[in-house]
C-alpha cells in the first residue's frame, strides 16, 4: 500500500492502473531494491564488451601464433598484445563500440560489424608498421593476416556472448515511462512490450488526458500528469523517458525535457512525420537550425546492380549447399501426406507484375478451399481486411509444422531469387487478395522485388498487423542501402535459429 505521503503527492491511479499497482505492492519496501540502478545498464554492457574484446583479441593472438608462429617466441607475441591492449580499447571507444547500447535498445553485434572490421583493419596495419621498427617483436605478415581474420571472428562471437550475458542480468532492465498515451505513445509501448530482448521495463504512461488504451496495453499503468514527471521519475527510479505526442504547448514540452536533463536518465523523442524517417536520414543545420534530410527515393543503377549481384550469388550458392537438405525435406513431405512436394501460389511482385512463389507444401490438400470455413480464427480479423493468419492452423501437417517453425518451407524461394522474381531482402510478397488492400503511397513498396526476409520478419513476423507491415515495407524501400540488407540478413539468422516462425 502507498504511504500517506505518496497519496498526497500522486492522485489515485485510474482503474487501468490498478493491476500495475497491485503488482508493485508496498512501494516503500519495493523501491529500495531499484535505488542506485541508474546507468547500471550502461556500465554492465560496457564492461562486458570490453572484456569480450580483450578475450577475442587474446584468443586471436594465440591462434595466430600456434598456426603461423614459426620460430617466433610466444613471449614476444604476448608482450606485443599486452602493450597494444589499451590502444585497442581506446580505439573501440573512439569508434563508439561501447556507447550505443545505452541509447539504442535494439542495438546488436550485427550493428557493430562495420566498426569492428574497420577498427581491426586499421589497427592491424598500424601495429604492423609499429612493430616493423623493432627486431625482436616484428611479426611475419602471415601472422598478422591470420590475427586479423581470427580477431574478426573471435571478437564478434565474444561480443555476441557478452550481450547475451548482459541481457540476462537484472541490471540490464531499464524502468521506462512513455509521455503521451495517444496513438503514437501506445504504438511505441506496444513495440517495447513485443520485444522483451530490448530490456525495457515499461512502468506506465504519463499524460494529462490519455486516450482509451488498446487491449494489449490494458495492464499498463497511467501514472500521472506531465507536470508530475520529475517526481514520478524519482519515485519509480525511471532510467528512460520516451516522449511521444501529447496535448501540450511546445514550450511546456521543451521545459519538461530540459528539466529532465538534470537527472541521469536517457531521453528519447519520437519525431514528427516519423513514418518517413528511416535509418538513412541525416541531420544537418542551416544557420544553427536543425533539419532532417531524407535520402533519395530512387535507387541508382549501381545500387540495383549490387543488390541483384548479391541475390544471384547467394541464391545460387545456397541452392548448391542446401541440396541435400532440400532433398531430405522433399522425401519427408512425400512420405508424411498425400500431395505434391511443392506449393506454388501467385503473389504480387515488383512493378505490379505477378509471379508464382515456390514453397514446400506444409498443409493438407485442399487447404485453400477451407479458408472460408476458418475465417473466424484469423488472428488479424479485428484489424480489417488484410493478412490471414491462424495460430495452430488445423490445416498444417506434422512435417509442415516443423518446417514452418524454422522457416524451412521457404527455402525453395531461392529459386525465385535466382530467377529474378524475388530478392533475398525486400518487402513482404503478398497474395493478390492482400495486395488489393494496399493503395496510394503504400504501393511504392513494389518498387523493389519482394524478399525472403525483411523488416517484417526481423521485427515480429506474423505478430505485425497488416497496416504496420505495409509501413515497414514502405520504409524499407524508401531507405534502402546494401548495408541495411546485409544487416537484415544477419539479423534473420537468430530469428530462424530461435524457431517459432510461421510462413506467410
Amino acid at each position: 500500500m502507498q504511504t500517506d505521503r505518496d497519496r498526497e503527492s500522486h492522485p489515485p491511479l485510474s482503474r487501468r492502473a490498478r493491476p500495475f499497482a497491485a503488482s508493485v505492492g508496498n512501494l516503500d519496501g519495493a523501491l529500495p531494491s531499484w535505488r542506485g540502478r541508474t546507468r547500471q545498464r550502461a556500465r554492465l554492457v560496457r564492461r562486458a564488451l570490453a572484456i569480450a574484446d580483450l578475450t577475442g583479441l587474446a584468443l586471436a593472438v594465440g591462434l595466430a601464433w600456434v598456426l603461423f608462429g614459426g620460430g617466433a617466441e610466444p613471449g614476444a607475441g604476448a608482450l606485443a598484445f599486452l602493450l597494444s591492449a589499451p590502444a585497442w580499447l581506446a580505439g573501440a571507444k573512439l569508434y563508439g563500440l561501447y556507447d550505443r547500447d545505452e541509447a539504442h535498445p535494439g542495438h546488436s553485434t550485427v550493428d557493430d560489424l562495420i566498426g569492428i572490421f574497420h577498427l581491426l583493419t586499421v589497427g592491424v596495419w598500424l601495429l604492423y608498421a609499429g612493430l616493423a621498427l623493432t627486431d625482436r617483436l616484428a611479426p611475419e605478415l602471415s601472422q598478422l593476416v591470420a590475427f586479423w581474420a581470427f580477431a574478426l571472428i573471435a571478437v564478434t562471437l565474444a561480443r555476441t556472448a557478452a550481450r547475451a550475458f548482459s541481457h540476462r542480468r537484472l541490471a540490464y532492465l531499464q524502468n521506462t515511462v512513455v509521455v503521451g498515451a495517444g496513438t503514437v505513445g501506445q504504438l511505441i509501448a506496444h513495440k517495447l512490450i513485443l520485444h522483451p530482448e530490448y530490456g525495457i521495463n515499461l512502468v506506465g504512461f504519463v499524460d494529462e488526458e490519455p486516450a482509451e488504451l488498446r487491449d494489449d496495453l490494458d495492464h499498463v499503468a497511467l501514472l500521472g500528469r506531465p507536470d508530475e514527471l520529475l517526481e514520478l521519475v524519482r519515485l519509480f527510479d525511471v532510467e528512460r523517458v520516451v516522449f511521444a505526442f501529447w496535448d501540450d504547448s511546445d514550450e511546456s514540452a521543451l521545459d519538461l525535457i530540459r528539466s529532465l536533463q538534470d537527472l541521469d536518465v536517457q531521453i528519447d523523442i519520437a519525431p514528427r512525420l516519423f513514418e518517413l524517417i528511416g535509418p538513412n536520414a541525416g541531420i544537418h543545420t542551416v544557420e544553427g537550425f536543425p533539419l532532417v534530410g531524407l535520402p533519395s527515393l530512387h535507387l541508382s543503377r549501381a545500387s540495383r546492380f549490387c543488390k541483384r549481384a548479391m541475390d544471384s550469388l547467394v541464391s545460387a550458392l545456397g541452392l548448391v549447399l542446401c541440396a541435400p537438405l532440400l532433398a531430405a525435406i522433399a522425401v519427408a513431405i512425400k512420405v508424411s501426406s498425400p500431395g505434391p512436394v511443392f506449393f506454388r501460389q501467385v503473389r504480387m511482385g515488383a512493378g505490379d507484375r505477378v509471379f508464382s512463389v515456390f514453397k514446400f507444401r506444409t498443409m493438407v490438400l485442399g487447404a485453400d478451399e477451407q479458408k472460408g470455413e476458418l475465417a473466424h480464427l484469423n488472428k488479424h480479423a479485428a484489424e480489417g481486411p488484410g493478412l490471414f493468419k491462424i495460430d495452430q492452423d488445423p490445416r498444417v501437417t506434422g512435417v509442415g509444422r516443423f518446417l514452418r517453425r524454422y522457416f524451412l518451407d521457404e527455402l525453395p524461394q531461392l529459386i525465385n531469387v535466382l530467377r529474378g522474381e524475388m530478392s533475398l531482402v525486400g518487402p513482404r510478397p503478398l497474395i493478390l487478395d492482400e495486395d488489393r488492400h494496399v493503395g496510394d503511397w503504400a504501393r511504392r513498396r513494389l518498387e523493389l522485388k519482394p524478399g525472403m526476409t525483411g523488416l517484417w520478419q526481423v521485427l515480429g513476423h506474423s505478430a505485425i498487423p497488416f497496416e504496420e507491415m505495409v509501413k515497414l515495407d514502405y520504409l524499407y524501400v524508401t531507405t534502402w542501402s546494401l548495408r541495411n540488407d546485409l544487416g537484415l540478413i544477419l539479423r534473420t539468422v537468430p530469428v530462424v535459429l530461435r524457431g517459432g516462425g510461421g510462413s506467410y
